[in-house]
């Protein structure tokens, strides 16, 4: 998911109306405020009882100022604007944004104190709140606060929230900037080790980077000359051997094909929160495409529902790798029972190596799911159990895992404080740590 929109300019103020906004003003009399209307109404009246001319002056005057602080902050509004940056706009679970807010007054009258108080989910944590000293006309207050989500997702901040006073204490007006800006919390990644990856060993054709293309040396399976073409790449021998004019053909180098398959099955996890399988497994599945990138892989996303998001060709890993985590950031649990829709998604032989981050599985499902492997490609297997994470059983049930060992995946079973580089390193070994025993196959 890309981020929110981020203003360049000062927030926009939500207007409620000529008529809402006065009532809105009148009700932000404060307890000073009230008091002078009130003493101001019993002068008036006293005066008329009494016959006092004097007294109806003084009371005029005491009702009349809070009733101007009324009409002053209703009608310049103070020409208060207020603006909010975000940096960065994209972070990893667990990392600190920073929100920076300013406030600046367009107005030719000072303002009374400022309260500046910050919507933000409680995810990101407590509401910020910060008061500022009165502004003079053209002054600028600046404030900034950090934000922490240790959960990915999506989170929206404002709208930005400012109350204003007059200088006499008499009234205060709360006043709402409407423009809302989104931080992209995205799923941790973990460095990997460069272990060797059974794809590269069996990924020869189209899986593999082509040796003498990337030497910079010509194919030398020739073709036949086409207008334009220079004379000197003429293949004398083959067009002896053909008996027309033959051209050496230069063949562009093909990347290295990597599929991530991302289990989002409801019913295979268990728990939730920042430390629960399903979040290891979809953390995983970020370290693994990221890594997979930096080695010059072609990578893509698949989940069990069928859809898939392409890393982009073409470009740096790290750029390669933004559609991939922020797709992963939003990520959530699926309705699905089984993985036909990655079956289906699976079916233009560009697979590669291929990845995958499963939950539980029985021995139908596991049976399905080994089939995803294509002819002569490697497959690796992080299987999280449910019962283990939620420390129901000690092993998970290692049928499952010996029907996608004996259909040449790499299997690792993965508990709760198991670290992704072990995980990692232990699947390029080809899953080591797995036995023969049904007691200790679970878990490596």
């Amino acid at each position: 998911m890309t981020a929110g929109p981020r203003p360049d300019g000062p927030l926009a103020e939500e207007e409620p109306g000529a008529l809402g906004g006065l009532r809105a003003a009148f009700g932000g009399l404060t307890t000073r405020g009230r008091s002078f209307l009130a003493a101001g109404a019993a002068a008036v009246g006293c005066s008329y009882v009494l016959g006092q001319e004097d007294l109806l002056r003084v009371g005029l005057l005491l009702a009349a100022l809070p009733l101007a602080c009324v009409l002053v902050l209703h009608r310049t509004r103070h020409r208060v604007t207020g603006s909010r940056r975000l940096e960065p706009e994209r972070v990893s679970a667990g990392e600190e944004a920073r929100v920076h807010l300013a406030v600046d007054s367009a107005s030719r009258l000072p303002t009374g104190p400022l309260l500046l108080q910050d919507r933000v989910p409680y995810e990101l944590g407590p509401r910020p709140r910060f008061v500022l000293a009165r502004l003079e006309p053209g002054a600028r207050r600046a404030v900034s606060y950090r934000v922490r989500a240790e959960l990915r997702g999506r989170y929206a901040l404002g709208p930005l929230q400012l109350r204003v006073t007059d200088p006499f204490g008499m009234c205060r007006i709360d006043r709402d900037f409407g423009a809302r800006q989104t931080l992209t919390v995205l799923p941790r990644c973990v460095p990997l080790p460069a272990v060797p990856l059974g794809g590269e060993a069996a990924g020869h054709g189209e899986g593999r980077h082509r040796a003498v293309a990337l030497a910079g040396a010509d194919d030398i399976i020739p073709r036949g000359y086409r207008h334009g073409d220079d004379l000197r790449r003429v293949h004398w021998r083959a067009t002896a051997r053909h008996g027309e004019l033959m051209v050496r053909r230069e063949e562009q180098p093909q990347r290295a094909h990597a599929t991530v398959l991302l289990d989002t099955r409801g019913v295979a996890y268990a728990g939730a929160g920042p430390e629960s399988a399903f979040e290891w497994a979809v953390s995983g599945a970020a370290s693994a495409a990221v890594h997979l990138l930096g080695r010059g892989f072609a990578v893509r996303l698949v989940t069990d529902t069928g859809a898939f998001v392409p890393g982009l060709a073409g470009t740096a890993p790290a750029d390669a790798a933004a559609p991939l985590l922020d797709a992963l950031a939003l990520v959530d649990h699926s309705p699905a029972d089984d993985l036909s829709g990655a079956h289906a998604a699976l079916r233009d032989g560009r697979t590669g190596l291929l990845v995958a981050f499963l939950g539980e599985l029985d021995e139908h499902r596991a049976a399905s799911t080994a089939r995803l492997r294509a002819r002569g490609a490697a497959a690796l297997a992080f299987v999280l159990d449910p019962e283990v994470w939620t420390g129901a059983a000690p092993a998970p049930d290692a049928r499952p895992l010996r029907v996608l060992r004996e259909a040449g995946w790499a299997v690792v079973a993965v508990g709760p404080g198991d670290a992704l580089p072990d995980a990692w390193r232990l699947a390029g070994a080809g899953g080591t740590g797995a036995t023969e025993d049904p007691a200790a196959e679970g878990r490596t």
